[in-house]
């Protein structure tokens, strides 16, 4: 098992930023905001890696966005894919410090649910032998299921990230956002067992982010969408200088 870094790491998603340019630059090479440039301010204030999504029908983030990170920022690259040949092949050129498999459809807006690994385990291995072969971490994001926390160890996956939506969701519901913890801390628990790293990402924000520090074997968070919203009043600096704030302190 491999030893965990010391403290929380955050992974700061970009795909927000790239959202905001194609509502007005769809289909220009180039547009505002600049999902690069804002990944580099994320770097400043502190971030310890970027995020982002190229999904299979490029809704935000572009493959030239993609490239650009890989050249210029200077932290972790995750990139986010579904285990599809054509973007299996692009993360196999790009080389990522790290995949995270996830599902996709088309009609959903964001990532709705954890990869089934049960029902995908044959073909998630295959690519996770792929990349690890080229040096490129596989992590799964899954729903913290017992099932699907086993398969994914039998898939070979480096980490696995935790779902946090069903959490985020009930967190104003006690009594249901107790439940969901309860759920993640068992999760978290049963990968590290299995010898999995583990990472935890969606919904997260500000409000919610600080009871999760009761889930132990944490060691990366991916947030998105509430640091971009804050940094519309604050400047994405402060957003990400703030929520590096409430990392700050997590035992582990």
């Amino acid at each position: 098992m491999n030893p965990a870094p010391k403290g929380l790491r955050l992974g700061v998603n970009i795909d927000h930023i790239a959202t905001l340019r194609e509502a007005r630059y769809r289909g220009q090479a180039h547009g505002e905001p600049d999902p690069v440039a804002a990944a580099l301010v994320c770097e400043a204030a502190g971030a310890h890696g970027i995020t982002a999504h190229l999904r299979e029908d490029r809704r935000h983030i572009q493959d030239r966005d993609v490239r650009e990170l890989r050249a210029q920022i200077g932290t972790r690259l995750n990139l986010e894919m579904a285990n599809a040949p054509e973007i299996v092949a692009f993360a196999l050129d790009l080389h990522p410090d790290i995949v995270c498999l996830v599902p996709e459809r088309r009609e959903e807006v964001t990532t709705e649910g954890g990869l089934d690994v049960v029902a995908g385990e044959a073909a998630l291995a295959e690519t996770r032998r792929r990349m690890n072969g080229a040096g490129i971490e596989v992590s799964l994001f899954i729903a913290p299921d017992p099932a699907q926390i086993a398969a994914a160890a039998r898939v070979g996956a480096q980490f696995v990230e935790l779902h946090t939506g069903a959490y985020a969701e009930h967190f104003d519901q006690k009594a249901a956002r107790n439940r969901e913890l309860e759920r993640l801390v068992a999760g978290a628990c049963q990968a590290r067992e299995l010898g999995l790293r583990v990472n935890a990402g969606h919904g997260l924000n500000y409000r919610n982010l600080p009871v999760l520090h009761l889930v132990p074997h944490l060691e990366e968070l991916n947030i998105g969408h509430s640091i971009v919203s804050r940094a519309v009043a604050t400047g994405l600096d402060a957003a990400v200088r703030e929520m590096l704030g409430l990392l700050a302190g997590y035992a582990g």
